[in-house]
C-alpha cells in the first residue's frame, strides 16, 4: 500500500505515468523485525525488559509491559513489590504475586496505577466482539476548502513537512518511511519523557528530532511556528492526550484546513478501552492473538514480529501520502485515524491465513540489511520494503540523537 501511494503520488506530483511497483516478500519481512536486526557499532539492541512478558495469574494469564523505568516504577508501586534493582529476584517475586492473584483485577489495578498490563483474551472466535473491531483507517476531509499544492519533485514526499509526535514504533515506521520517500521529518518529544536510544536508532533514520515543553511559553511559540509551516502532523498519543495544548484534530484542521493530521493510538477511537495506553503486545493479548499462538503446554504466544506495530506503521505512512495525492486533487486537507487493535481486527477478520512454510522456506534477511552511519557508531540496519521503480534504496541520513537537533525545519 505505501509503495504504491508513494508511486501515485509522484504520478500526480509530476504529471507521468504510475511508476512500476514491486515489492520483495524477502526486504518487508526483514523489515518487519527491524530492532532485531540492529546492530549498533557491533551490538545488538535491547530487548524486552524482564519484567515484561507472560505471566501466570490464579485464573489464566495476563500480559505486562514495562520497558520504560515510569511504567516498571508503577507496575511494581499497583502490585506492592518493592524496587529492590535486581530484575530476578523482583520477576520470581511478582511471580508468585501475580499466581495468586485474577487476571482482570491484575489488569484493572494496574491500569489505575499508570501502568501496563492486559489480561490475555481468548481466541477471537470465543469472543464475543469477534466481529466488531475498530475501522482499520478512519478518514475524514476537513471541514473548509483549502488548496496547497506540491511542485514537481523527484521524490513523492520532496518539500512535504511533517511534525512527528510519535514514539515507540508504529508511528516512528511511519515518519521514517514518509523521510525516506524526500518529507522533512522533524520529531518533537518532550523532555520529561525520555526515549529509549536503541529503539530511536532503528526508527529515527532520515529524522531529525528536538525537544519542546509544550506547557512552556517560549517552546510553544516555537511549536506554533512549526505548525503554521507543516504540511503534516503524526501523533502517537492516546485519544485527548494533546487536546488541552490545542492539539485536537477539528482544531488544528480549523486552524490549517490544508492540513493532514494523522492520528495513531492503540485501541481504537471510541469505547471503554479508547483512553488506555497500549503497545504491540499488550493488544495482541487483549485481541486473542496470544492465545492463537499459544505453546502446546498452553502458555500464550506472539506473532513471529511485532506485526501490528510495524503493519499500522505502513498503513499510516500509505494514509498520509494517499491523503497527500486527494488534496493535489481537490484540496483540503484530512483528519485520518489508525489504531493498532483495527490492524489486529483486520488481520484476525480480513485476511485469509497463510499457508504454513516449511522452514527451508524461510528468507535471507543479508541482501536486506545495509551499514549506515550515525551519532550512535555505524548502524548495521535492515533497509525500507517500500519501493516503485527509481525509489530510494536507503535513508539519505542515519539518526540524529535524539533530542539534539534544532527545532526549525531543513
Amino acid at each position: 500500500m505505501a509503495s504504491l501511494a508513494a508511486a501515485e503520488l509522484l504520478s500526480l506530483r509530476n504529471r507521468v505515468p504510475v511508476p512500476a511497483v514491486r515489492v520483495n516478500e524477502a526486504a518487508v519481512a526483514t523489515a518487519f523485525v527491524s530492532e532485531r536486526h540492529l546492530r549498533i557499532d557491533g551490538r545488538a539492541s535491547a530487548s524486552f525488559a524482564p519484567l515484561s512478558g507472560f505471566w501466570q495469574t490464579a485464573d489464566g494469564w495476563v500480559r505486562t509491559h514495562a520497558n520504560y523505568p515510569h511504567h516498571r516504577a508503577r507496575l511494581l508501586d499497583a502490585l506492592r513489590i518493592a524496587d529492590t534493582g535486581k530484575d530476578q529476584g523482583l520477576a520470581d517475586t511478582m511471580s508468585k504475586e501475580l499466581a495468586s492473584r485474577r487476571a482482570l483485577e491484575i489488569q484493572e489495578t494496574v491500569y489505575a496505577a499508570g501502568g501496563l498490563a492486559v489480561a490475555v483474551a481468548p481466541t477471537p472466535s470465543e469472543s464475543a466482539s469477534a466481529e466488531s473491531g475498530p475501522a482499520l483507517i478512519e478518514t475524514r476531509r476537513a471541514p473548509q476548502d483549502s488548496t496547497r499544492l506540491l511542485a514537481p519533485a523527484s521524490l513523492p514526499a520532496q518539500g512535504v513537512r511533517v511534525l512527528d509526535l510519535t514514539r515507540v514504533i508504529a508511528g516512528p515506521v511511519a515518519t521514517r518511511t514518509l523521510a525516506l520517500l524526500g518529507a522533512d521529518v522533524l520529531r518533537v518529544d518532550t523532555p520529561q519523557l525520555v526515549e529509549d536510544a536503541d529503539a530511536h536508532a532503528d526508527t529515527g533514520m532520515g529524522k531529525r528530532s528536538t525537544l519542546l515543553d509544550l506547557a512552556d511559553p517560549g517552546d510553544r511559540h516555537t511549536f506554533e511556528t512549526l505548525l503554521s509551516q507543516a504540511d503534516v502532523v503524526v501523533t502517537g498519543y492516546r485519544p485527548g492526550a494533546l487536546d488541552r495544548h490545542g492539539l485536537a484534530p477539528d482544531a488544528l484542521l480549523t486552524r490549517r484546513p490544508d492540513l493532514i493530521v494523522a492520528q495513531l493510538c492503540a485501541w481504537g477511537w471510541s469505547g471503554p478501552w479508547a483512553e488506555r495506553r497500549g503497545f504491540d503486545s499488550l493488544v495482541q493479548a487483549g485481541a486473542g492473538i496470544a492465545t492463537i499462538e499459544a505453546t502446546a503446554d498452553g502458555r500464550p504466544g506472539v506473532l513471529p514480529a511485532q506485526a501490528l506495530d510495524h503493519g499500522t506503521g505502513y498503513l499510516l505512512a500509505a494514509a498520509v501520502l494517499r491523503a497527500l495525492s486527494d488534496r493535489q486533487v481537490t484540496g483540503g486537507g484530512r483528519l485520518l485515524r489508525l489504531s493498532l487493535a483495527g490492524t489486529a481486527s483486520w488481520l484476525l477478520h480480513d485476511i485469509p491465513p497463510a499457508p504454513l512454510r516449511d522452514e527451508a522456506d524461510l528468507h535471507d534477511p543479508g541482501p536486506w540489511l545495509t551499514e549506515t552511519a550515525s551519532p550512535y557508531g555505524p548502524l548495521r540496519h535492515a533497509l525500507s520494503p517500500v519501493h516503485y521503480e527509481g525509489a530510494p534504496a536507503n535513508w539519505n541520513r542515519g539518526p540524529t540523537r535524539w533530542g539534539t537537533d534544532l527545532p526549525h525545519w531543513a
